[in-house]
């Protein structure tokens, strides 16, 4: 196999290894996905907290969200009374509380008060925001889709709540200086390398650059110097 780039970045001109496959019987197998802490209210005063690992964008333009949830589960009655809810994203620092709300009841404990977590007062619905989630977006359902194991909550993105901590000079957020963490195969993993930025797989490099920029620039000093030879004798 070959070895592997120490920036992890492959050549176009260079082949991927491929390897022998098995096949499986029907599973979700789409991993890693974010796991994030999502809140919601019943509207009388009482909050909770589930994790969510099936969630994602549907739609840019207007932005819309899904989250998916089991009926049985505490917040799931919540949602499908208020149609509102929140989603917190997590980091390292929130990775016990991100597993601790997955697998702990909201019918038994108050998950704010044990994790000591804050509640920060949402600007368009009534669930809460968790004040150490470095963005928190508020949601508004817009329908439900009872698909099988789980029901599938679409929302539209009414407002979005970034921390300041992760804000630069020039106004630009941050979001991997937080460490954000995914989920995958009951296993929760933080977020290491920079492996390249949108589009850069066919950007030019600077060296591709400059070369263009000296050919051109060769180019217009010998069409300068032909034209001045086309000048000699004549009387201008």
């Amino acid at each position: 196999m070959k070895e592997k780039r120490k920036n992890g970045r492959q050549k176009a001109t260079e082949k991927i290894s491929y390897y022998p496959k098995q096949q499986w019987k029907p599973g979700n197998m789409v991993y890693p996905v974010p796991a994030v802490m999502v809140t919601a209210s019943d509207g009388e005063g009482k909050d909770n907290i589930i994790t969510v690992a099936w969630t994602g964008t549907i739609c840019t333009n207007p932005p819309m969200v899904y989250i998916s949830v089991r009926p049985e589960r505490y917040s799931y009655h919540m949602i499908q009374q208020t149609k509102e809810f929140v989603i917190n994203l997590t980091t390292r620092e929130l990775a016990y509380a991100t597993d601790y709300c997955g697998v702990k009841s909201g019918r038994e404990v108050d998950k704010f008060d044990i994790l000591k977590l804050t509640k920060q007062k949402a600007s368009k619905v009534s669930a809460p925001l968790i004040g150490e989630s470095p963005v928190n977006i508020e949601c508004k359902v817009l329908q439900c889709q009872e698909l099988g194991s789980h029901h599938m909550f679409l929302a539209e993105v009414v407002s979005v709540h970034v921390s300041e901590a992760y804000l630069d000079e020039k106004e630009k957020f941050h979001l991997e200086r937080a460490e954000p963490i995914v989920y995958s195969h009951g296993t929760y993993y933080g977020l290491k390398d920079m492996l390249g930025t949108f589009g850069y797989s066919i950007k030019k490099s600077n060296s591709a650059r400059k070369k263009k920029i000296e050919r051109g620039n060769k180019k217009q000093n010998r069409e300068i110097l032909k034209n001045r030879g086309s000048y000699r004798g004549k009387v201008l």
